[in-house]
């Protein structure tokens, strides 16, 4: 009987860059395609996409991107990605509205194709139909997948939450996932990222009682909110709050701005009238009637909160009589930054709230139990989280009744071909990151990176000289420039005497061997970089620079 294979080409060590081949014959399907933020140790770098190296060598068989809901971690890399891979995309409105912003700031969209698809509409690719399924999540119009082949039918969930009563459309559509669970499930690839906390995540709703009860305590106070630009069911209630109050509201961030408008246009969010109001408009609005719903939550050092709390902001000053609320919890990893701007907010002498003003967009035990038992999984494939996540999530479906053996813990690149009869991992494809800094794509790599570590931890130190090409003497130099290493006016004694090394070493190599560039170029680095290193006990990038007067 033929096989299912399923290959994650991302997203399964780490909270972003999701991104999931299925393949069937000669059909390729890919369900999203996102990107991840830089680590630390990434110097420079401002995102990470994924390695499509597989797509790319099987393009004949890719009939389509799939987008579950249009979070950077699952629509980020698309642009990217769509330069090599150029196939259809089919995503729900909004998703479909913000992959249309990021395709004309790259000037894309009259090369790639769309198409929008609603909720309980399936799309034919090849060997496979993709079904949407109405989901709830932190952002609206989020989608589970159905994808029927001839090996049978497996369900991925996106993120998402069960929430009885969202904000904005309707409730997660129950119904339907119980209906395919009836007629058979090869396997499910569920969200995980709460999978270690028990309980229900709470309806997005109950937000709005504790904004009243926030904006009733502040009320002669300027309201900042800070909260995920994507959350617009969460922008909703603060305006709902803002309007009860007869505050105004101005958006900050540009991320915030281009999803409100987006949002806007596809009728996905509500504003009363005259609530909605523009940076210069706030002058004529005393400080107590006024809110400011803002990115950077997350501390992100660009963004307009951090702005802010540094005093670098060209807008808006905090200082005593503002309230910052922080609506959102901190994604792991964020905690530092997001500390730091709290302190920097207090020493300016605001207030800031940071406690039970955020629900999850992500399924906690009880509702990931109850997707496993609507759907009854003949195999659970736990994705979307750290392996403690998917650790946490498989121990719920063994809980479940599904036996150890069809619990599978995947890797990124693995390869899981199956059917009804069996399901094993059978070899891996080409994953990894993909760095972009600025406009280069893929031109940052370990060795570049690790300059750029070494340039971060001792500096550098150039060595210049002219050396005549007839006789091969040496007839300017060596000069020494640093950068990074010491500071100049206090080192003198230092350099000069690596000056005087410098020359001795070209001195050197020019009686024993003649003009060889390279081989001078490696005997100052050797001489110079060990003489420092008794010194100073630090490793400069040492660079010779030779001019062939």
């Amino acid at each position: 009987m033929p096989k299912l294979r399923i290959i994650p080409l991302g997203g399964l060590e780490q909270i972003g860059m999701n991104i999931t081949a299925f393949e069937y014959a000669d059909s390729i399907v890919v369900v999203d395609c996102g990107l991840a933020f830089p680590e630390d140790d990434m110097l420079g770098v401002d995102l990470v996409i994924p390695d499509v190296t597989y797509l790319k060598e099987n393009i004949a068989k890719v009939k389509g991107f799939f987008i579950t809901h249009g979070h950077e971690d699952h629509i980020g890399a698309i642009p990217y990605v769509l330069r090599d891979v150029n196939v259809p995309i089919y995503a729900t409105r909004l998703t479909m509205g913000l992959i249309e912003h990021k395709l004309t700031e790259h000037q894309m969209m009259d090369s790639t194709r769309r198409k929008v698809v609603s909720f309980g509409q399936s799309i034919n690719a090849g060997d496979f139909r993709v079904e949407f399924i109405k989901t709830n999540h932190s952002i609206v119009d989020a989608a589970a997948l159905a994808i029927y082949s001839p090996a049978g039918c497996v369900v991925h969930t996106g993120d998402f939450k069960v929430d009885y009563t969202p904000i904005y459309g309707d409730a997660i559509d129950l119904q339907r996932f119980a209906e395919i669970g009836k007629k058979g499930v090869l396997a499910l690839l569920a969200d995980s990222t709460n999978a270690e906390r028990p309980g229900f995540t709470p309806s997005e709703k109950t937000l709005g009682p504790t904004f009243d009860a926030l904006f009733t305590e502040h009320k002669n106070h300027r309201i900042f909110v800070a909260t995920f630009a994507s959350n617009v069911d969460r922008v909703q209630q603060i305006i709902n709050t803002a309007y009860k109050f007869g505050r105004k509201v101005s958006v900050e961030g540009r991320s915030m701005v281009n999803i409100i408008d987006c949002a806007q246009k596809l009728e996905c969010i509500s504003i009363p009238e005259n609530t909605l109001v523009e940076y210069d408009a706030l002058n004529n609005v005393p400080p107590e009637k006024q809110v400011i719903i803002t990115t950077g939550s997350q501390g992100e050092s660009m963004a307009a909160l951090s702005r802010m709390a540094a005093g670098t902001h060209r807008k808006f000053a905090i200082g005593p009589g503002d309230t910052v609320i922080f609506s959102s919890h901190p994604i792991p990893g964020n905690e530092k930054p997001i500390t730091k701007i709290i302190n920097q907010l207090l020493q300016k002498g605001a207030e800031v709230i940071f406690q039970d003003v955020h629900v999850s967009g992500h399924a906690c035990q009880e509702e990931i139990k109850l997707i496993y038992s609507l759907l009854q999984p003949r195999y659970a494939v736990p994705v979307h989280g750290e392996y403690k996540h998917r650790m946490a999530q498989a121990k719920i479906a063994q809980d479940l009744g599904i036996p150890k053996e069809r619990t599978i813990i995947l890797g990124s690149g693995d390869i899981l071909e199956l059917n009804v009869n069996s399901a094993e991992v059978v070899g891996k494809v080409p994953v990894g990151g993909i760095l972009v800094d600025g406009l280069g794509v893929g031109d940052v790599g370990n060795v570049v990176l690790r300059d750029r570590q070494h340039l971060a931890e001792d500096g550098i130190m150039v060595i210049v000289m002219g050396i005549e090409s007839g006789s091969g003497e040496l007839i300017a130099g060596p000069d020494i420039v640093s950068r990074g290493f010491v500071y100049v006016k206090e080192s003198d004694e230092l350099l000069e005497e690596v000056r005087l090394l410098a020359l001795e070493t070209v001195e050197g190599c020019l009686e024993k061997g003649g003009a060889d560039w390279s081989r001078i170029k490696t005997a100052l680095k050797d001489t110079v970089g060990d003489f420092i290193w008794k010194k100073t006990k630090r490793r400069p990038m040492i660079l010779p620079i030779i001019e062939e007067v």
